[in-house]
């Protein structure tokens, strides 16, 4: 007995370590310390900045340059002599330069686009690429949620082994010492307290192997949390006290893991309600909407590529010559010309081969896939609801039904257990009360550990994730009806 109380007072000590979060700060956290969703919002600053790029390409483009060039040997021309003197052959020629040896020039250039489609549609095509890359953060941030959800459920169901696990050594003990003194007066037999002893020695380890499970499960939470150690997790509730018919009956953390949820009385909806809430909301089917709309622009784009571009133009320049040591574009001012010029330019595609062409009908085929993976997302929703939907009712009536189990083999234990201090029951039947007990406790835990786990994954099918769209349940009709 002395072993086994060293080894629950490890247990405890075991449990205690660690910081205890509730599920909502379980959930912040993650969203937080995420890599993956920091990747997802970093892909959403480089969006932001592409769309700023497509709107920059309607405005005026403006460049300024600056030149010199040192001519090491001026470049010679040959001229008819006769420019010069009127009365040298006609046929003489001599070398005259041209230029100086220190060549300064400065240019302002501006060029504004007035008719070209593809940096119209650009700005289309980028914000549609925005919007896609805003729901993939939405998406990656929902299945955080989902995960840790999921993790903080098992840890919690972890616990709630250990806890039968140490039920039953504390009974068995007990069993134990009141068998050995009915032994001692005559009233239970060696065989008796034997078969207790051996029934202890069963239960250590497994407690020791409730322990270690629980300790991983808390462990994988902590890895969810994206904590900078790998460490014990410590999760706020108890299963086998919550009370799924009200949730108004539990009280602290049992009432926020059934407070959390994303998608109140999903029991009381229809399918095709429940369907209909999942195409306006659900993650992976708006970013396949959002890539067919992609895709849309995309073709569009490579349409304008077979338009005419029409764009102005304007530039001023300076220029100066000096000979000798250079002197910042020459001290005299006969050595300096300026020099501008407007205009228009009109760019007409005519024929490349018929690559333009080939390029339309690429998008164009990546527009039908497009369509292909959102109908195929559709369908695949549409199940996922279904059968969470199924398994919700399930783990419902389950959880009802094992309730009223418990109780009743809570009352068979006490029964059996004052007829064998009475003498008139078996140990055996002692031994087979409480393991009944036990299993009934355990078989409610796991119901509403099902219980939950199917509404985390109704919410993910659904596309409504607490604290990710809405902040509490009682919010979420509000936000899905917008």
């Amino acid at each position: 007995m002395l072993s086994t109380f060293l080894l629950a007072g490890s247990l405890r000590a075991q449990a205690m370590e660690g910081r205890s979060y509730s599920l909502d700060e379980a959930i912040r956290v993650a969203l937080e310390n995420n890599r993956d969703l920091r990747d997802a919002q970093l892909g959403l600053a480089t969006a932001d900045q592409q769309v700023r790029e497509a709107w920059g390409s309607l405005f005026p483009n403006v460049d300024a340059t600056v030149s010199y060039q040192r001519n090491l040997q001026i470049q010679e021309a040959f001229l008819p002599r006769i420019i010069f003197d009127p009365t040298a052959p006609a046929d003489e020629l001599i070398p005259v330069r041209f230029g100086a040896e220190n060549n300064w020039s400065a240019w302002l250039n501006v060029t504004q686009p007035i008719f070209d489609a593809g940096a119209l549609v650009g700005v289309g095509t980028a914000g549609r690429f925005q919007a896609l890359q805003r729901e993939a953060v939405r998406g990656q941030a929902q299945r955080i949620a989902s995960r840790v959800r999921r993790a903080y459920y098992s840890a919690l169901l972890a616990r709630e082994q250990v806890r039968v696990t140490e039920e039953s050594v504390r009974r068995t003990e007990q069993t134990l010492a009141e068998t050995q003194g009915l032994q001692r007066a005559g009233l239970a037999s060696s065989y008796d307290v034997l078969r207790l002893e051996v029934r202890l020695a069963n239960l250590r380890p497994n407690l020791r192997r409730a322990a270690n499970a629980a300790a991983a499960a808390e462990r994988d939470l902590s890895v969810e949390l994206g904590l900078d150690e790998v460490q014990l997790v410590r999760v706020a509730g108890r299963l086998h006290e919550i009370d799924l018919a009200s949730a108004n009956a539990n009280e602290g953390a049992n009432r926020e893991l059934l407070r959390l949820v994303g998608y109140r009385d999903a029991l009381d909806s229809s399918f095709e309600s429940l369907n209909e809430v999942a195409r306006k909301m659900r993650s992976d089917l708006r970013q396949a909407q959002l890539n067919r709309q992609l895709e849309d622009a995309r073709v569009k784009f490579e349409r304008t590529s077979l338009y005419p571009r029409l764009s102005a133009f304007f530039a001023y320049g300076i220029i100066a010559q000096d000979p000798g040591r250079p002197d910042f574009f020459g001290a005299n001012a006969n050595q300096r010309t300026t020099s501008a010029y407007l205009g228009v330019q009109l760019e007409v595609p005519i024929f490349s081969g018929f690559q333009r062409w080939a390029r339309v009908q690429q998008r164009k085929l990546a527009r039908q896939q497009a369509e292909v993976q959102l109908e195929l997302l559709e369908q695949q929703a549409a199940n996922q609801i279904r059968t969470a939907q199924e398994a919700l009712e399930e783990a419902r009536e389950r959880a009802e039904a094992q309730r009223e189990a418990v109780g009743e083999a809570r009352r068979g234990f006490e029964i059996v257990t004052a007829q064998y201090l009475a003498g008139i029951s078996s140990q055996l039947e002692v031994t087979e009360g409480e393991v009944l007990l036990r299993e009934s406790e355990f078989n409610y835990a796991q119901a509403v550990y099902d219980y939950l786990i199917a509404q985390a994954d109704l919410d993910d099918a659904l596309g409504v994730v607490p604290l990710v769209d809405v902040p509490v349940a009682d919010e979420a009709a509000v936000i899905i009806s917008e």
